[in-house]
């Protein structure tokens, strides 16, 4: 299963309708293919990577919280312990499952009794063939037909469970707030669920701290770490205060990098240059786009402020720019931006082509005030 598309209405403070979709539409040279695609089926490929701009509270949360919504139905059949509004959210979901395209369509509303959890309406899945001669044509109506539900469900499962049938984890979510306290519970968590050895995790831990041999979980509140050879239980409490913030964040992040390559899901990062040097995002972007890594075609897909880490795509069209004025516009750069293929993306955002860049006059009101 790959997701191609999502169209949302009435989600938070978005405009009428947002379209995010992952199927390349630029031209594919076989430099792309080998870095910045990965091939669903014949002809037809999505992002190893792809990455929302723009300043702060422009939408490019709200753009992860979409995706994270649509991957939580295609993965778990509900939406749960989400901390928006459910209600009146409309959804279309596409995707790619078995050689065949398919279409998800429905309504959340509030659950009257567990108001942390969704109940689907107006449900309709449809489905088609796909056929790469028919590529520019999948989205398209024709050819699509209703498969209706073969049983009854509960309101808060999705009639998607009849496609897919089993829960399946088909992307992790990392915020940028990270988990406090139980950052390592989870940290072992995502070990033991997507069996990933101890050396990965101690090579990891080495990225961020050399002075750390190797971390070892002995219950579930308490750990073992050594430190330039010294070794010593820690309680959970006791390990987020004796490591940086970004070493316990980083740590997490980079481990569900290695669960999402090694499986083959996504992973969504809201901001990830929070607390992370510049190089440790470019390896990221780098490990996704590297074949010989990323055998199963994971994507990753991140917010960023980092205008620089933009040269590294060759491609525009797994761009997004983000923006709110009164209402939050998702546009694609491709689709919506007329930036010629030679200029670097960067000295654009600097130049304020796509009007993202920080208010320098309320910056000088700053200072005026601080000055008086």
């Amino acid at each position: 299963m790959k997701l191609l598309r999502v169209c949302a209405s009435n989600f938070k403070n978005c405009q009428e309708k947002i379209v995010i979709d992952f199927v390349a539409k630029s031209k594919k040279t076989s430099e792309d293919k080998q870095y910045e695609l990965v091939k669903v089926a014949d002809e037809l490929y999505v992002y190893s990577t792809a990455a929302f701009i723009g300043k702060n509270a422009s939408g490019k949360t709200t753009a992860i919280e979409i995706l994270d919504c649509c991957y939580s139905i295609l993965g778990e059949f509900r939406v749960e312990n989400k901390h928006y509004n459910y209600d009146g959210i409309s959804l279309e979901i596409i995707f790619y499952h078995e050689g065949n395209i398919y279409k998800y369509t429905t309504k959340l509303q509030t659950d009257s009794v567990l108001e942390n959890r969704a109940v689907f309406r107006r449900q309709h899945v449809y489905c088609k063939k796909y056929y790469k001669t028919k590529l520019n044509s999948i989205y398209y109506v024709e050819g699509f037909e209703e498969i209706y539900a073969p049983g009854a469900l509960p309101d808060d499962t999705a009639s998607i469970f009849f496609i897919l049938k089993k829960n399946k984890t088909t992307a992790l979510y990392f915020d940028s707030c990270g988990e406090g306290v139980d950052t390592y519970q989870l940290l072992f968590k995502v070990m033991k669920n997507y069996q990933i050895p101890d050396k990965i995790l101690n090579n990891i831990i080495r990225i961020f701290d050399e002075s750390i041999q190797y971390l070892q979980k002995v219950d579930d509140h308490n750990y073992r770490i050594s430190v330039d050879g010294k070794s010593r239980i820690y309680s959970d409490k006791e390990l987020i205060y004796m490591l940086s913030s970004g070493t316990t964040k980083g740590i997490l992040l980079y481990m569900m990098m290695a669960a999402s390559l090694q499986n083959g899901f996504d992973l969504l990062v809201d901001e990830i240059e929070t607390h992370f040097h510049k190089t440790l995002v470019e390896n990221m972007i780098n490990l996704y786009k590297d074949k010989t890594v990323n055998k199963k075609n994971a994507t990753l897909i991140f917010t960023t402020h980092y205008c620089e880490v933009l040269d590294l795509f060759n491609r525009q069209d797994n761009l997004w720019i983000c923006q709110s004025n009164g209402k939050i516009q998702i546009r694609n750069l491709y689709d919506n931006y007329g930036l010629r293929s030679g200029l670097l993306k960067s000295k654009q955002f600097y130049n304020n082509t796509f009007q993202t860049a920080v208010n320098y006059e309320e910056l000088m009101n700053l200072k005026r005030g601080l000055m008086s």
